[in-house]
């Protein structure tokens, strides 16, 4: 996000200009759509990781609660 701070108007401006132009406006839908899809798949990552250590650190402290 440091990026964006350096970023003013008119470079943000030329970027889109650029994208629509490679891209063209029928594309950019689908490719909003794939970077969507892209992020919630990382999420669903990240926050099956964070269950994981939660149920592994859940049974070692019931481990250490039997000994």
């Amino acid at each position: 996000m440091i990026l964006l701070g350096i970023l003013g108007g008119q470079e943000i401006i030329l970027i889109i200009i650029a994208i629509l132009i490679l891209f063209g406006g029928k594309k950019i839908p689908e490719l909003m759509r794939g970077i969507g899809k892209g992020i919630n798949e990382f999420t669903r990552a990240k926050d099956g990781i964070y269950d994981q250590e939660d149920k592994t650190d859940k049974k070692d402290t019931e481990k250490e609660v039997k000994k």
